[in-house]
C-alpha cells in the first residue's frame, strides 16, 4: 500500500464527474457523514471492507450487480470517485486491467490509500483465452498445513513480483486472479484490507483489528468446513466452465479441468472440448460446474456430448440482484459452492 497524489488528469475526471452527477456508476458515496470512503472494485473486496470497516466506513462496490468484472472498466465519473476516496481496494493479478493506467497517473503525495488485496499471495498461472482446456492439479501436501499455521498476517509487506517467471510459459499464460475463492487466501486479502483501513484511519485501529479478528475467525471456520467436506470425498477431479478455481484446487487437493481460460468470454477450441470429454470419461466425472454469470449453453452442450449433468457454481465476482435482496454474502455463497463440490466429487 502507498499514499499517492492525484495528477492533473484526475482534475479532469473530477470536472467530468461534476457535470455528470446523477448518471451511471455504482452506489453513491457517503461524503459528509464523517465516515471513511472506501471504493472496492468488485464484490468480495466490498464485502470484506464493509465487515472490517464496520460503522466507520462507507464502502462503494464499483461493478454493478450481475455484471462480469473481467472486461468491465470504469467511466470518468467512477475514476473521479476513486481519486476522491480515502481508500481504494483492488484485487490485482491482472483482474482489473485498467488499474495500472489509473495508478500511473498519480504521484506520491496524495492521501489516497491503495490496497492491492492479493499482495503477499503466491500466484499461479492459467490459460487466458481458452485455446486449450486448462488442467490444474495440486497435491494436498503437508506443507500447506505448516504454511497455514505459521502464516504471517503482515506478509503483504513483502513485495510480490508480478513478473513471476512461471506466469509467462507461453503467449496465452497469465496470472490467475481468483484468489478469493480459497478461504485461506481470502484471509490474507482481509488482512491487507484491514491494514489499509488502519493506515487511512489510525484512530479507529482497535475497531478495525477487532472486526478483522472476527472475520478471520469466520474464514478459518469456513476453511475447516471445506477441509472436512472435501477430505472425505471419493473423487478429486472437477470440470469447470472457466478457469476460476485454481487456488481452491491448490488448497484442497483437487484437480480442475477448465473448459475456458481465465476470461469467461473466451471460446474453447474443438481440441479443448475433446480433451474435456476424455477427462470426464477417464475420471468418471458426473457433473460440469458452470458459473452463474456465464451462459449455461456451453456447459449443457458439453454435458450432452459426454453424458453428464451440470451444476451451478459461483465465482463470487458479483452477486445477482436477487442474491443481494436475499441477504447473501461471501460466506453463504461459498458454502453453496462447498455443497456443490460435495455432490460433484461423489
Amino acid at each position: 500500500m502507498r499514499r499517492i497524489r492525484t495528477a492533473a488528469a484526475i482534475m479532469i475526471f473530477l470536472l467530468v464527474a461534476l457535470s455528470a452527477a446523477g448518471c451511471g456508476g455504482g452506489k453513491e458515496s457517503g461524503a459528509g457523514d464523517g465516515k471513511i470512503h472506501v471504493i472496492a472494485t468488485f464484490y468480495p473486496l466490498y464485502d470484506f471492507a464493509s465487515k472490517i470497516g464496520g460503522e466507520h466506513v462507507h464502502v462503494d462496490n464499483l461493478v454493478p450487480a450481475g455484471v462480469e468484472p473481467h472486461d468491465w472498466s470504469p467511466k470518468p465519473r467512477e475514476m473521479a470517485a476513486i481519486a476522491d476516496a480515502q481508500v481504494f481496494v483492488y484485487n490485482g493479478l491482472g483482474l482489473e486491467g485498467w488499474v495500472d493506467d489509473f495508478l500511473r497517473g498519480l504521484d506520491n503525495e496524495s492521501e489516497l490509500v491503495v490496497v492491492e488485496a492479493s499482495q503477499g499471495i503466491e500466484p499461479i498461472a492459467g490459460d487466458v483465452d481458452g485455446e486449450a482446456a486448462e488442467e490444474v492439479h495440486f497435491e494436498h501436501e503437508h506443507e500447506l498445513d505448516q504454511e497455514h499455521e505459521h502464516e504471517n498476517e503482515h506478509a503483504h509487506e513483502n513485495e510480490l513480483d508480478h513478473e513471476n517467471e512461471h506466469a509467462h510459459d507461453h503467449d496465452h499464460r497469465a496470472l490467475d486472479p481468483h484468489v478469493w475463492l480459497s478461504p485461506l487466501r481470502a484471509k490474507q486479502m482481509a488482512a491487507n484490507i484491514r491494514d489499509g483501513l488502519i493506515q487511512a484511519d489510525p484512530q479507529h485501529k482497535d475497531d478495525y483489528e477487532a472486526n478483522y479478528a472476527q472475520l478471520s475467525s469466520e474464514l478459518e471456520r469456513l476453511h475447516q468446513e471445506f477441509e472436512e467436506t472435501l477430505s472425505s470425498a471419493p473423487k478429486r477431479q472437477i470440470v469447470t466452465s472457466h478457469h476460476a478455481y485454481g487456488y481452491l484446487s491448490r488448497d484442497y487437493g483437487l484437480e480442475q479441468l477448465a473448459v475456458l481460460g481465465i476470461n469467461p468470454e473466451s471460446e474453447p477450441t474443438p481440441q479443448a472440448m475433446k480433451r474435456v470429454i476424455q477427462f470426464i470419461q477417464e475420471h468418471d466425472v458426473r457433473y460440469i460446474l458452470f458459473d452463474q454469470l456465464e451462459s449455461s449453453k456451453l456447459a449443457e452442450t458439453m454435458a450432452r456430448e459426454s453424458g453428464v449433468e451440470t451444476l451451478p457454481f459461483h465465482s463470487l465476482e458479483v452477486l445477482t440482484e436477487e442474491q443481494e435482496k436475499n441477504g447473501e454474502d461471501y460466506f453463504s455463497m461459498m458454502r453453496k459452492n462447498m455443497e456443490t463440490l460435495a455432490i460433484a466429487l461423489q
